[in-house]
Formats: C-alpha cells, structure tokens, sequence
C-alpha cells in the first residue's frame, strides 16, 4: 500500500501529530516499536471516542488519516494494535455513515479487512473480540462496495464466516453481525450458491425457530434462498412449510404489528422458494393458498400491512395453477373457406400446425424492413437526417393498362355536366330537418313490454326477400314499439335499417338484429366524467379470484351460453342471465355462471370472446346482450380471455351499456356504467401458437359490476359504440338524399369482400358553377383528398369520426361549400366490412391484419386494400396524386385524439421536389412510426399523409369521450383542410417545395407540443400514471426457464436494503 508523506503544519492537532508518528513509525519496521504503536493508537482511539473534531480531521481531504491507519492495519503482528485500530474504524464508520465508508473503500479498506479475516482463522480458535470487529466492519462496508460478493469470494472468506457462525449458533453477540455478512455475501449470486453447497440453508433453519428475533438471520435465508439452486436444495429438505408455519406464528404474535419487518423478509423467502416449479408444488401441497389468503384477509383493514397482502398476493397468483381456457379449441367457432391459403400466411399457420409443434415465424420482407427501421430508432439513428442516404423501396405497380379500369372511379373528371347542372324539377333537396317518423303517444308504453320483445328475427334470413317484425321465441308475432328516436337521428331509420340487414351477408349467417342497431343510438347532452378508481379494488379481485380454489365446493361452473355447443339448455329457472351475441358484430363465445351469493355478489359470469374468424387470437371488442336480470342485484362480469398487457379500464373508462326498456321510455342511449372496474393478468395460459411462439404468457380479465334497473330487461354491453356495416349502408344512404344541386356526391362500389359485401366508395365535391369550359377546368384540377376508415373492425369510434366527417361535407354550411369547392373527396368509409360484420376486432376474413397489407396486397385475399391501393396508383399514374391521404384508427391504450404523419423530409424525397437538407427542419413530435412510414409515403406517395387516432377516452378534462365528441372531431377535420386551399393542384406543390414545408409549419405548432423524449415520437411513450396499488397480479411462471435448470452465475447483483420495502415491492418479476 502506498504511504503518503503527511504534511507537517505547526498548527496540527493533537491527532494529526498522532499520526505523524504513527507514520513514520510504520516506514522504519521495527520490532522494538510495537509497544509504541500500541500506545499511539490508543491514544487516537481515546481522542477519536471523545472528540467528534478528531473523526473529520482524520477522514478530510488532505489528511492522509485513512492510509495510515489502513497501513497501519495491514502491517502490524500486535493483537491489542489490530484491535485498537479496529475500534479506530468502527468509530469512524459509524458516525458520518456513506460518505466515511466510500472513503474507506476507495482507499482499499476491504481487501485490507478481508486479509486480516482469512489471515487471523488459520490460528483457532479465533479471538472472538478480533472476529467481532471484522464482521461489524463487513458489515457496513459491504452495503457500499459494489465489488463486495467478488472481493470475499476471491479472498476465501465466505466459509470462514459461515463455519463462525456453525460453532457460535448460541453465541448472540458473535453470531449477530455474522448473519450480517453472510446476508451481503449472499447478494451475489454465485456466492448464494458456493455457500448453499457449503451448509449454509441447513445453518439458518438451525437458527430461525418460531416467533425468533433475529431479523439478520432471515434476511440472511432470504438473500440465500435468491439463488435458483438453493431454492431447489431448501424444497428438497422441505424447509417450504416451515417457513410457513414460522410465518403463522409470526402473525397470530405479532398483534401489534410492530415487526412487519420481519413478516415480509419471511414471505420474501417463500416467494423466493416459490420461484421454481418445484416449490410452487410444494407450496401448493403445504396448504399455502390457504394458509396466505387467511393471514391476508385478516390484514386487509389495516392499511399499515398493505406490503404483506400484496406480497402475499404475487406469491398465491404465481402458485396458482395454470389452466387452459373451457374451450375445445382457441380457433373461431366459424371458419370461413379461401379462395386459396397461401403456404407462409396465418391461416396456413393456424390450420395445418401439426399436434404439439411448435409454430414457425413467418417473416416476409416488409417484416425486414420494420425491424430494421426500429432497430434504428431504438439506436438514436436519425434514418432521415441526410436526403441523399435515402434509398426508395421498390414498390409492386401494375400497369397503367391494368389501372386503366379505375377510370369508372374517376368519372367527375371526364363528365361534362351538362345533364347535371338543371335540377329536376320533381326533386326538392331533403333537409336533416325534414326526416321524421310518427311519434309514439306519450302515456301509452307498457312497463312490462321489453318481457314480451324477444329478438328481432329476420324470417327470410340476412339474405331473405321479406323482413317481418319482431317475433317472439315461440315464433308468435310481438308487437315491438320504436322510441320516437327519428325526430332526434335524422339519419337513422329502424325500418331501412332492416332492409339494410337483409343484404348483409355474414359467415355465421345471422338472422337476428340488436336492438341498440336497430332503435338507434342518441348522444347523450351530460358530460360523463371518468370513473374514479376506488383503492383496494383490484386486490379485492384477486382475492375472489383465489377464493375459487380454496373454497371450490362453491363453484358451480354452469354453461349458460355456447356456441361451440348450439344444444347448450337454456337455463329458465330465473335465477341465471341470458346471453346472446347472434348478431351482427357480436361476438360472445361462451358465458359460464360461476357462482352465486359471494360476499355482496348475487351472481358472476365468466365471459369467453369468439377470435376474429380464421384466427386464434385478436380478443378485445366486444358485444353481446343480457337478459333475465333481477333489478337492484350486483352481477359481476370477467371477460377472461383479453390480450392487450393494459386498458383504458385501468385509469376509469367504463363499459357501455344499452338497456331496451329505457330505450322504449325514451332514452335510447349507450351508457357508461360499471363500477369495481379493473384489467388485471389471470392464470388462464395463452397457447404459444397464439402468441406468436411466446411461451408461459397469460390472458388478461377485464371485470366490471353491474346493478341493473329494470326487472326482466334486455341489455346490451360493449367495448365502445357499436357501429355496424348495415348501418354504415343506412347512413349512406340518409345522406345521399341530402345532396343539393350544388354537391356532386357518387357512390360506387370499389370491390366485393371476401364475404361478398360490398365496399362503399364516395366522391363528394362542389358542381362546377357552370358548364363553361372556364369552371369545369377549374372543376377538374381540384386536388384530391382521400380518405379511409375502419380498416381495423374493432376500432369503432373511427367510423364515428368519419360519420362526422361525412355529415359535415353534406351540409349546407358556407365552410362545406368551400371545402367541396377545393378538393375532391375520394373516400372509403369502412376498408374491412367483413370484420366489421362478424365481429372480428382487428382481421378480415382472411385471418390477416389488412393493415399490414399494403406493400403487396392479394386480390382476392385482400380485396379491398388491393383495389384501394390500385385507385391511388391510378390518381398518381394520371398526375392527380391526392394532397393528403388520411386514414381514421383508434387507439386502445393512449389518449385524446393524435395524429402520426409521414416524415416531412421522406415526403419531400418521394415527390422529387428539389431542396436541400438544410432546407428541411423536422418536428420529431410529427414523424411517423416505422411502418406508416413504409404504407403510407411510400406506397401512396401522397404530398401529405396522415394516421389520425380517435381516442375511446379522454384524459385533459377527465371525461369520457362521446359519440358526439368523435362526430366533432371528424367534422374539425375538415376544417383544418381548409388551410390548405392555397393549393389549387398536387402539381404546384410539386414545383414550390417551400410552400410543402410553410404547410408543415402551419399545421403543426410546436410551441403546443410537449418536451419530446423519444427519438421517434411522443405519443409512442407510456403517459399513464402509475394505479394506486402498484400491484403486478402476474400469474406467469415461465417453466421453461426455471432457475433450477440454470445455475445462478451472476457477480453484480444489487443488495436489498434490509430496512426498505424494495425486496417486496409490488413490482416484483415473477417470471
């Protein structure tokens, strides 16, 4: 060790002169000064005892203090000096803590004690007031020195301290701070191991006896048992239900609760022992569940113990069992036959997997390509900082003689108008005002007449000729009266909505329609503010959750609705619901009455969802129908078989409900409701299969309570505003009849699906004010806006923004006047009819994500992005490239309303406009993602793209969002395409690229948008504020990686503080 010279100051206190000889002492190595030394550093120790001054003049910077004494330490054969100087460094380790202790390890303090422990064990016995001072010193240094675990591994040190602690098990004072080293030797895990094959498990159980004290001592077992071969040695030796037992002891003693310390550090060991395979068996088999549910329950009303119950809870959740969903198999219940199946696709994938293989990846090239421009983001590299590095992705584009025939969907730019222009003079343009029906005479409604409603049925089936009113189930005729709704939804009519329907054809071919569709729905005038999460609730879930397998002779799993099996009794002895979702976009598989009179619960249903047709997977929207309800009785509802890792549910979005009697008393309105909502991991397993090769990942549930209204009432629930395919068609055809003289509204049909539906194509613009050559060039050279919605079925408020959308450019308003008189609209309202129709939540009937179809769609798998992309290719091809290309999504996790936009530089690029790159100033809060970037700009290729994102929730003001707010969006929309009508062509923004970025400067303020932390975009982070209780419910133990099978070999491991709550935080992985 080095051994610096100590300044010599006339004014150094008494303990630097001290140390002054003692150093100099220490450089002449004689033996006759022993007795000398010792006398000095008796004195320091008196001084330093005495005399707070001293401690600081000996650790200042400068000083020199701490090299000394360390060399001092290192070199003396004097038993009463090592004790001196040990006494020394303990005074100066206790008092002024972290930063005297940093000291002493920067100046080589450990290696120096650890030598002096190795050193004095070779003599026994060992001076026990010698060990003392080591292990007491051990034990602070060791929570400060990252290199700790290593250092005494590499010195030979751990099976000195624990063969201490063997020969001294009765020996409190020795035995005390040995525990405490052990404890930081075991933090590292290759430690952990070399000392659990030394004994050490067997030692501590020796030591731990019911109700003990010695905190050390488990906490030691804890850091121990972390080790995945110590777990299994512990198991073996069936130390699992003794620490059970200990941990009962503890909470029938501990009444006060004045040693929740020791209580966690207990549980922290069974969790630990409960890591592996084989100790959840034998937690399972000791009677663990019910031992840790007893002792949780009677925790619950005491706030204080809040960390025992929630560890408890990760302890009971892991060891839960794993079951497989009560399915015969997790592929739809409806298959619907291809034209083709191609070899690499998903339904390849899902229908000739052969019995317990394991499913291949298929990964095409656009896969490629997005993992690669993600792994570049994730990197920090700015993929479009230099124009000149951008390489153009070869993009598959037919034949202009091949897009001729999209010509027929560009017929406003051939047409002479003419005929057009003279309105007929038997045709008088209908107002939204104008539409009405007879109204029901007030005082006339029945209260007991939703009893007798039954369903409505289509006679003739969904592609009948005839459609008949309501039937009951017996097939008699019932008399249904319709709420006086068209006064108040001018573009909804029960009566076209049924004729709609019966052109609708669907895989399951449904013959029934939901009410809510046909009523109607009317947005309510109230705010509807989120629900405030209560604290506890969704531990209390949990809790009823374990509840079924400990008291399991109260379950009475009863099917009440299936429709694997279609002979499934109809339960009608009045105390079990009715379900139903055998119409269009309902979804509901199977519902199974679980129990009955639990706590305040009258009855609880799990709810399983039907995956999207051609699938195994995709379970979020849902839609289905409740009766025979009682009312004022608390019905609790667990769709248990949910795939998105987080919800909306969690921060206090509700369900939506519709109930028919209200509806017939006037209020036909989806509802919030819900209360006890929560979104939590359950033990139900997820095939691998569907979860792309993933193994041991779990299902989500996603629980609500309901107390309905009225007795024998017939209720609707979903994930958000329905809006189906019939009524799309309704609609359209509502609007149609809005068209003036002034409007050039067309409807086409761009292709049949797969289901043989149709996919509506609108063109809506401005009449050209005459037929002079003047006004139809000016018609001609409009630029084209083209939009789409609802390509993903379940994200159903982008059909109700683009609902607004549509009212908005069919109105009469001077602002819809000028809006059609500077572009010309091209829109597909709902790319997926087949998803929407079957009530699929993200496929088409192909199995596949059309979203992620796009770089090469097939015809006749994916007809509609096919055909959809052919027409933007045709619009380029022909110099009418649309100005801006906006496609409605919604968004399950995030909040308000957003937008993901193309790269303004990509774009610029794309459209061989000349500009620099210094020109080129990017908003990072306004680039897309990876893969919009891929469909959207370089397939399209449109001067400006948008991915516009409908929110189900709305967070600033902490209100739900309505279907009123997303028709409100959608017609602000259109406004905002009003500043762009200084364009009067793609090609004059073609040849002035300044007036491209002066646009992007426009439409984005970056003075509103937050600070951006992420390379990307900011709307791509997680803003959810952390749930009240932190509780991570997970139910996974990946068996596959069981720590058993691997032995623990890693050197930095962190070092739980004894005296914190870390080690049993909530966020524990139990993986």
């Amino acid at each position: 060790m080095n051994k610096p010279k100590m300044a010599a100051e006339k004014s150094a206190s008494r303990v630097l002169m001290l140390l002054s000889q003692l150093e100099r002492l220490n450089e002449e190595h004689k033996v006759s000064d022993n007795d000398a030394i010792r006398q000095i550093t008796g004195k320091i120790l008196h001084l330093i005892q005495t005399q707070e001054k001293t401690r600081k003049e000996v650790t200042s910077k400068g000083s020199g203090g701490m090299e000394v004494i360390l060399s001092s330490l290192e070199n003396t054969q004097d038993m009463q000096t090592t004790l001196n100087i040990l006494a020394i460094l303990n005074e100066l380790l206790t008092v002024g803590g972290g930063r005297r202790t940093g000291v002493f390890v920067s100046k080589g303090g450990t290696a120096v004690l650890l030598q002096l422990l190795v050193s004095s064990s070779k003599d026994p016995p060992a001076n026990e007031e010698l060990m003392l001072h080591i292990h007491s010193l051990l034990g602070k240094v060791g929570l400060k020195d990252r290199k700790f675990g290593v250092k005494a591994r590499l010195n030979g040190a751990l099976n000195v301290t624990l063969n201490l602690v063997k020969h001294n098990l009765q020996n409190y004072k020795l035995l005390l701070p040995c525990l405490q080293v052990l404890r930081v030797y075991s933090s590292n895990l290759v430690n952990a191991v070399s000392l659990g094959k030394s004994g050490a498990l067997e030692i501590m159980f020796e030591i731990i006896g019911p109700f003990t004290r010695l905190v050390t001592s488990i906490t030691a077992l804890l850091c121990v048992c972390s080790s995945g071969m110590n777990a299994r040695r512990a198991v073996d030796r069936g130390y699992l239900p003794t620490l059970l037992a200990i941990y009962q002891d503890w909470h029938r003693n501990d009444t006060r609760h004045r040693h929740v310390v020791i209580r966690k550090s207990i549980l922290g060991c069974i969790k630990n022992l409960t890591n592996i395979k084989l100790g959840r068996k034998a937690f399972i088999d000791a009677n663990g569940m019910r031992i840790l549910y007893n002792t949780s329950t009677e925790c619950l009303p005491v706030r204080t113990l809040d960390p025992l119950v929630n560890t408890s809870s990760l302890i009971m959740r892991k060891c839960f069992p794993k079951n497989r969903l009560p399915l015969p198999t997790i592929k739809s219940v409806f298959h619907h036959l291809l034209p083709h199946i191609p070899a690499g696709g998903p339904v390849a994938q899902l229908y000739n997997q052969p019995p317990g293989g394991k499913p291949h990846l298929f990964i095409n090239q656009k896969t490629d390509f997005i993992i690669d421009v993600c792994y570049a983001l994730q990197n920090d590299d700015d993929i479009e900082t230099d124009i000149r590095k951008l390489r153009p992705i070869q993009v598959n584009t037919r034949p202009f003689d091949e897009l001729r025939a999209y010509e027929y969907f560009c017929r406003e730019f051939s047409e002479n108008f003419e005929d057009l222009l003279t309105p007929k003079s038997d045709e008088s343009p209908l107002e939204l005002d104008s539409i009405s029906i007879s109204k029901r005479p007030e005082g006339t409604a029945d209260p007991d007449l939703v009893c007798s409603l039954g369903r409505l049925v289509l006679d003739a089936g969904m592609n009948g000729d005839s459609v008949d009113g309501p039937q009951e189930e017996g097939g008699e005729q019932a008399v249904l009266e319709v709420p006086d709704t068209a006064a108040l939804l001018p573009l909804h009519d029960p009566d076209l909505y049924l004729e709609m329907v019966k052109n609708t054809r669907s895989v399951p071919a449904y013959t029934e329609v939901a009410y809510p569709d046909y009523f109607g729905h009317l947005a309510l005038n109230l705010r509807e503010p989120i629900l405030e999460r209560v604290y506890g609730v969704q531990r209390a879930k949990i809790f009823q959750d374990i509840e079924r397998l400990i008291h399991s002779s109260d379950i009475l799993d009863k099917v009440v609705y299936d429709l694997d099996n279609q002979s499934c009794p109809v339960i009608d002895n009045g105390e079990s619901l009715k379900f139903n979702s055998k119409f269009e976009s309902g979804n509901l598989r199977k519902a199974v009455q679980v129990r009955k009179y639990v706590q305040n619960y009258l009855f609880e249903y799990d709810l399983i969802l039907n995956s999207d047709i051609n699938s195994n997977h995709y379970h979020q929207w849902f839609y289905f129908e409740v009766g025979n309800m009682r009312p004022g009785v608390r019905y609790r509802f667990n769709i248990i078989n949910c795939e998105k890792s987080n919800s909306q549910f969690n921060y206090g979005m509700q369900v939506l409900m519709y109930s028919v009697q209200d509806a017939i008393n006037g209020s036909p309105h989806w509802v919030r409701t819900g209360a006890d909502i929560c979104y939590y991991k359950n033990h139900f397993s997820r095939s691998s299969i569907a979860a792309g090769g993933q193994k041991g990942k779990s299902y989500f549930t996603l629980t609500f309570t309901v107390t309905f209204q009225h007795k024998d009432d017939v209720c609707y629930f979903a994930y958000h505003y329905p809006y189906t395919y019939s009524m799309l068609k309704m609609h359209l055809q509502k609007l149609s009849a809005l068209r003036t003289a002034q409007i050039y509204y067309r409807q086409d049909d761009l292709c049949e699906t797969l289901g043989g539906n149709s996919c509506p194509l609108l063109t809506i613009t401005a009449m050209p004010e005459s037929s002079s050559n003047d006004h139809i060039s000016q018609f001609k050279i409009r630029p084209v806006v083209f939009l789409s919605a609802r390509v993903h079925p379940g994200e159903t408020n982008s059909s109700w923004v683009m609902k607004g959308t549509l009212e908005f450019l069919m109105s009469c308003s001077p602002q819809a006047q000028s809006l059609r008189e500077s572009y010309i609209f091209k829109i597909i309202p709902m790319l997926n009819p087949d998803g929407v129709i079957n009530g699929n939540h993200r496929c088409s009937l192909s199995g596949e994500d059309l979203n992620r179809q796009w770089q090469s769609p097939n015809a006749e798998l994916h007809p509609t992005i096919y055909h959809a992309k052919s027409l933007l290719q045709y619009l380029r091809a022909t110099g009418r490239t649309p100005l801006v290309f906006c496609d409605y999504h919604g968004h399950s996790r995030k909040k308000n309303v957003f937008m993901y936009g193309c790269s303004i530089k990509e774009t610029v690029w794309q459209t061989n406009v000349n500009t620099s790159t210094c020109e080129l100033h990017e908003d990072l809060g306004y680039r897309v993602t990876c893969f919009y970037m891929l469909t959207n700009s370089v397939l399209c290729r449109c001067i400006l793209t948008f991915t516009i994102y409908k929110i189900v929730y709305v967070c600033l003001q902490g209100l739900q969002i309505g279907t009123s707010e997303l028709e409100e969006m959608g017609a602000q929309f259109c406004l905002a395409l009003l500043r762009l009508r200084r364009f009067t062509s793609p090609l004059e923004l073609h040849n002035h690229n300044s007036h491209l970025l002066d646009t992007e400067n426009d439409l984005i303020d970056t003075r509103s948008i937050p600070n951006i932390t992420s390379p990307t975009t900011y709307v791509l982070e997680e803003d959810e504020p952390a749930f009240l209780e932190e509780v991570d419910y997970s139910a996974e133990s990946n068996d596959e990686n069981d720590p058993d099978l691997e032995p623990d070999l890693q050197d930095n491991h962190a070092l739980p503080d004894p005296n914190s709550d870390s080690e049993f935080s909530c966020q524990d992985s139990l993986n």
